[in-house]
Parts: C-alpha cells; structure tokens; sequence
C-alpha cells in the first residue's frame, strides 16, 4: 500500500512513469509442484492406491498374486518413462495427466464389469462397450504419438489383471481384454498422429470401433452364424452387438473431444486444434498491426511462412510456429515508427537519438510485447517465444554507431584537450537483448526466421547464392554467439533449416521479367472540356 503512494507522489512529480508494465509471477510453489520428487512420488503412491481398490473390490482370494503382478509391472512401467520419456518423467503435471487418464480408465472398465456381473448390462455386451481407447486418445493428443502407445500398452495390461480379478472373469477373458486393448490402443493413436479438426477425433473414434468390432468377431463376443443359410441369422442381435462395438469407439472420441479444453487448461497444455484455433487473424492486435504496423504485419506473415516449413522438415510443431509468428513482434506496436519496416521514406527518427537511446527503444519491444500478451491472455507458449525470439543478441547496428560515436569523441577530444575519463563509455551489456534464450526448438527456429526475413530485405540485387551466404551467415553468427545453445537443435537439423530458409525465401523474392512499354500506342488521357459545367450543376 505505501509503495503504491509512494508511486503516485513520484509519477506526479515527473520521477517515474504512470504506466505499470506487467510481468509474469513465478510462484514457488507452482514450480514444487510442478518438479517435487515428493510430490511426484505421492502422484505414484495414489495410482498404485487406486488400482489396488480395484483389483480387490469384489476380487476372490488369489488377488493378492495379481496385485503383486500389477506392482511388477508398475516397476516396468516407471523404468520405461524414466529412460524412454525423461521430460513426461520430470513433469509432474504430465505424470498426473497421464497415470490419472489411465486410473480413469481402469475405473470405468471396472464399472461396466461389476454392472454386468450384476446383470444391469446383458453380458455379452460388457466386452463390447469398454472403451479400449480412452487413455491412448487422451495421451496421444495432449503429450503425444510416444505417450500414446505407452499408456495403450500398460493400461491395458492393468486392465487385463482388473479384468481377470473382476466376479466372473477368467483368463480366457483377461487375455482376449489385453489383446483388444493392445490393438485398439495402438490404432486410435496411429489415426491421431496429426489432430488439427476435432472431426480427425470423431474419425478416430470411428476406426477405433470397427477394430473392437473385427476383433470382437475373431474372438467370438459378436454372434454370426455362418454356417446357417443367411436367412436363418438372427440380425437384430448381430446388429445390435455391431452398433454397441462401433457406437463404443464413437463415443469414446466424442467424450474426449468435450474434454480436452478442460484438460488443456488444467494442465497448460495445447493441441493442434488450439493452436488453430488461435491462428485467426482476426484477433484485435493482429487487426491493430494491420493498421498501425502494416510493415510488421507484412513480416510477421513471411516469418510465419519460414518457421512453419521449417518445422515441418525437423519434425517441430508448425501450427505452433505459425501462431507465435504472427504475435512475435506486438511490441512494436508502441512505437511502430521506429522500425525500419514501418518508417516513412526519408524520414528515420533515430537521427535525432542518441544510439544507446534508439537501442533502449528496439530493446523494449520485447517487454512490451510481453505486456500486451498478458493482457490479451494469450497462450503462455506465444509468451515464450515473444520473450525468447531475440535471445540475448546484440543490436549491433546501434553498437557500431555508438563505438564510432565514442572515436569520434576521441579524435575530437586530442583536439580539444578533453580527458578519456570524460568521453561516455559505450557498454555492449546495454545493446543486448535481456533475454532469455530460446528454450524451445519452435522458439529457435522463429528467431532464426526472424533474422533471416529481415536481413533479407537488405539486399540490393536478390539472388540463390547470395541468399544462401547470408543466411549462411546470420545462422553461424547466432551459433558463435551461443543463442542456440539451449534449444535442442542439432546442426544436422540447423542445416536443413538452412537450406529450407534458401528454397523458400528464394520463390518468395525471386525476380521478375520486366515488360517493355510501348509508348506509340498508349491512348492520350482524358481531360474535360474547359467549359463543362460542375457536377452539381448537373
């Protein structure tokens, strides 16, 4: 409270600046959350709880053996997400998303089980309406294609023990329940390998109940007599077993597609169909850049253009590429004027700044673009990469003005008998970017994205080879430089966007025939006659 009156007694003596910029709070006990060992632990604890509640519930006296068996495969289970998943292992929020869509799961099979031990559900539909692909689609859309067919194996090997300690059940039945779960598992996430429309899932859906379907053919839950005169087939049954398996794997889809908003928010994470969903240009400071920033916009949608193709050839998210690349740069709606892209011909306010002032200005378009994101709620994802998209890198044209500033001071100051001490030391701390670096691939290939469409416009006379020696050039900077030291991508994959960057810019810029003009027979133009009279007149 004392510090907010303290602020206004300062702003109204011109000391400080009314504007409050907003900043992003990091909450330690968010981040205990989010990496605590004991916490992760705990997550575990209360899986291996609940799925002992539900092989003893209602379970005959040998349970005990299949409970051990379910701990065995525990174990199995956290040594493959510790080796093959290390980043799902370190999350604490992916761990819960994913061993609580499988205790999900494994609940609702039990309850379909108990209601047809109970003969709430006729029994030969019970293995029909078990949705077999629950968790893989979860899993498979939210963390993955790899996270997908993890819990398609596992959950349905805890299945199969559920299923065989459930009244009623036998091996026979446990090992068919495995065997369709494997199967429908591994075809829902193969189907959901790219989900940009929720239809995709609804599709998914479709295939993932014409294998429960076939397979509950195979394994005889679906009644066809074939070896009767198809007169004599009792249709309707078959009919209505085909439309429980079809209608189950429907169903499934379609309750996943409702839920995943709810998940994405409580968890912070985003699909493809977010990321969609966000890409409408529509949005009001995409609509603000079109007319206060055209030339922004104009490079926003180019670099959009370079990141996404670029993704596609490293296998990074492209969609995710596509949206940040329209709002990295919303900080230059501030002072729009001050870019290069947006300046008026023949006129650059920065010849009446001094540079370390022009630099503070380009700086800050970073900050302020984290402000405006915060206050349009965007995805915290889009908030990264505004952040990270210029690293810590240096603005190395106001640098270089300033360093020819300061030895201009000092030829001067020879003749002038001015002390060194007195000429204003230039800094390069003060010309750098505050960073962070990029983190993410995605991030990485922006910024480099970024330098290139600028640095491209600079060019005089656009050809292939001198295409490829500038980004050549950017990109071994930015390599020296160490900008790319944290975003896990490999040279190998820093060439291909190399070459992609060459290939793409090269159709966009590439020159045109230019027509001659046939001056003899251009018609004269059209002039009024001296003497007519005005419109209004008229």
């Amino acid at each position: 409270m004392f510090h907010f009156f303290e602020r206004k007694r300062l702003v109204r003596k011109g000391l400080a600046s009314a504007k409050i910029r907003r900043r992003r709070t990091h909450s330690e006990l968010l981040c205990t959350l989010e990496t605590g060992k004991w916490v992760r632990g705990g997550i575990f604890l209360l899986f291996c709880i609940g799925l002992a509640s539900l092989i003893f519930y209602g379970a005959p006296a040998q349970s005990t053996e299949q409970f051990v068996i379910a701990l065995l495969i525990f174990a199995t289970a956290l040594a493959q997400l510790w080796v093959n998943h290390p980043v799902t292992f370190a999350s604490n929020s992916r761990i819960t998303l994913m061993f609580g869509t499988m205790l999900v799961h494994l609940i609702v099979t039990k309850m379909i089980l108990v209601l047809g031990h109970r003969e709430s559900i006729a029994h030969e539909y019970v293995p029909l309406i078990i949705p077999y692909a629950l968790a893989p689609l979860v899993c498979s859309v939210l963390l993955g294609k790899n996270q997908g067919l993890y819990a398609a194996t596992f959950v349905s090997l805890w299945g199969s023990i559920v299923y065989w300690g459930s009244p009623g059940g036998r091996e026979r039945n446990a090992f068919v329940y495995l065997v369709m779960g494997l199967i429908c598992g591994f075809v829902a996430v193969f189907v959901t390998l790219q989900v940009r429309r929720r239809s995709r899932l609804v599709r998914a859906g479709f295939f993932v109940g014409l294998a429960t379907w076939l397979l509950a053919m195979t394994f005889g839950h679906i009644n066809v007599p074939w070896d009767i005169f198809p007169l004599g087939v009792d249709w309707q049954t078959f009919g209505g077993e085909s439309l429980a398996a079809v209608g189950s794997g429907i169903l499934t889809a379609m309750i996943v597609s409702g839920a995943l908003p709810i998940l994405e928010t409580m968890f912070r994470m985003t699909t493809d169909i977010s990321w969609l969903e966000a890409a409408d240009l529509n949005h009001p400071l995409l609509r603000r850049l079109t007319i206060e920033a055209p030339g922004t916009y104009h490079h926003s949608l180019v670099v959009a253009n370079l990141a996404e193709s670029a993704a596609e050839i490293v296998g990074a998210n492209p969609t995710m590429c596509r949206v940040c690349a329209y709002f990295h740069d919303i900080g230059k709606l501030v002072k729009p004027e001050y870019f290069t892209e947006n300046m008026r011909a023949g006129r650059n306010p920065h010849d009446e700044l001094a540079p370390t002032m022009s630099a503070l200005i380009i700086i800050a378009h970073v900050k302020e673009g984290v402000d405006l994101a915060l206050k349009h709620n965007l995805n915290q994802r889009i908030i990264d990469v505004i952040q990270e998209h210029h690293g810590t890198s240096l603005v190395g044209y106001f640098y270089k003005r300033a360093l020819q500033q300061q030895e201009d001071a000092r030829q001067g100051g020879k003749i002038m008998n001015i002390r060194e001490e007195d000429i204003p030391e230039v800094r390069e701390e003060s010309f750098r970017y505050s960073g962070p670096r990029p983190l993410s691939r995605e991030a990485g290939i922006l910024s480099l994205a970024d330098a290139v469409e600028s640095a491209s416009r600079c060019l005089e006379k656009v050809t292939p080879n001198r295409l490829e020696q500038l980004i050549h050039d950017i990109i071994e900077k930015r390599i020296i430089d160490g900008q790319l030291d944290e975003c896990d991508l490999t040279m190998r994959e820093i060439r291909a966007i190399s070459e992609n960057f060459a290939c793409t810019l090269t159709n966009m810029l590439h020159s045109r025939i230019a027509y001659p003009t046939d001056t003899a027979a251009r018609p004269e133009p059209f002039r009024f006659p001296e003497n007519a009279p005005p419109v209004s007149a008229a």
